[in-house]
């Protein structure tokens, strides 16, 4: 593929990484790339030889080819033998308009500081977009199955840009990204059996959202969840991009209609300074309708079908995604006998542990179970804690 790439083979767009020459390139198969450049250098991760910035053909949330950006990140040094061992990073929510793409706004704060550590660690980091976001056409907020294909199809599409990375590689994600990883990890082995995959590692991840959407109707009054309606816009013009057959602007309010339909406009920034009822998007109940059933299917996180082991950490005091919606996912992953390990986390680093501070707060157990996973031929044999508390299955 990488030599696909520089040699210009077929029609459309390309451009490569060392000139910035625009090719001629056709494939639009899962994972292919097509464009490809050097990433600006205020974009990058400390401790990186190279970064990239590319597009890459995946699958929407219609289940048609669809365009992502995304960014591949290599540690500096010599590779390993087999060479760099990916984690491909799912971001949180950042918006859904073009402009609102992590690839287009450079990494601060806990971000920063998350990737940067594993990058420290040994492996190359891989940042989609997703699909849509930053790219031609709608991106499906919280839709699980294009942001998973996103996920897995960011592995391919690196590893045909730098030779320097392995097959091996883990998911790792936070928030809309948590959400999006545990999916991944679903479908990984059997949508890209090219690849060895090994795990996931889900902070901040939403769970049982659509039992949210049950109650739904005109009369929820504001609930004090940070950035509430914010989400349920998102994931309604999401259903309405993926769901073309359900009408969903039935269920809207003339407000909720407006809502929804700019929801591209703006990138939120801080989710948590937005409050409102959810209610005043609606028009009537959503219990026991069509648009429930969308809904569980687009937002439900399954509990059985994972291959590989699990890794979730979770914020005891998250006002985003609050901790009681993780303890049914886990006990349903348990009773499944899915290969889990959950934490929750109360204080950590002189700080009570909210939402994106379960990303920081987990590293401490999550970095061992990477690094067990993940390692070439003789994995390291470290010890996982039990954090604060952590309900577990097995650890291999």
């Amino acid at each position: 593929m990488l030599l696909s790439i520089l040699l210009g083979i077929g029609a459309g767009g390309v451009a490569t990484a060392d000139s910035g020459r625009t090719q001629n390139f056709v494939d639009t198969a899962p994972g292919t790339v097509h464009s490809v450049q050097p990433l600006a250098a205020e974009a990058g991760l400390p401790g990186t030889a190279r970064a990239h910035l590319l597009t890459y053909w995946t699958m929407g949330p219609t289940g048609t080819p669809a365009l992502s950006s995304g960014t591949v990140f290599v540690p500096n040094g010599q590779a390993p033998a087999g060479g760099w061992p990916i984690m491909s990073w799912a971001h949180g929510t950042v918006g859904v308009g073009d402009q609102c793409a992590p690839s287009r706004n450079p990494y601060q704060g806990r971000q920063l500081q998350y990737l940067s550590h594993w990058i420290s660690e040994g492996y190359a980091v891989v940042a989609t977009d997703y699909a849509g976001l930053g790219t031609p056409g709608p991106h499906a907020y919280l839709e699980k199955t294009s942001a998973a294909r996103s996920v897995i199809d960011m592995v391919r599409a690196a590893r045909s840009v730098e030779s320097a990375l392995s097959d091996r590689w883990m998911a790792i994600g936070q928030s809309q990204g948590g959400h999006a990883v545990l999916q991944a990890a679903r479908i990984a082995t059997s949508y890209a059996p090219e690849l060895d995959y090994r795990g996931v590692v889900a902070t901040g991840a939403p769970s049982n959202l659509e039992y949210a959407f049950q109650i739904g109707g005109p009369w929820i009054p504001d609930l004090g969840l940070d950035g509430l309606n914010v989400f349920a816009a998102y994931v309604l013009a999401g259903l309405r991009e993926s769901r073309p057959d359900l009408d969903v602007d039935s269920y809207l309010t003339d407000f909720g209609r407006s809502e929804v339909g700019n929801v591209e406009a703006n990138c939120p920034g801080d989710l948590r300074k937005h409050h409102g009822s959810v209610g005043a998007l609606l028009s009537r109940p959503v219990a026991g309708t069509e648009m429930f059933e969308a809904l569980t299917e687009y937002l439900s996180v399954p509990v059985d079908g994972y291959d590989r082991p699990i890794f979730l950490g979770q914020g005891l005091l998250d006002t985003m995604v609050p901790s009681p919606l993780s303890v049914p996912l886990v006990a349903g992953l348990i009773a499944h006998g899915q290969d889990v390990t959950y934490v929750p986390y109360l204080y950590s680093g002189g700080e009570f542990v909210g939402h994106e501070g379960s990303m920081i707060a987990s590293m401490i157990d999550s970095t061992p179970f990477v690094h067990r996973l993940l390692d070439p031929v003789q994995m390291r044999s470290l010890p996982l804690r039990s954090g604060d508390g952590a309900w577990t299955r097995s650890h291999r």
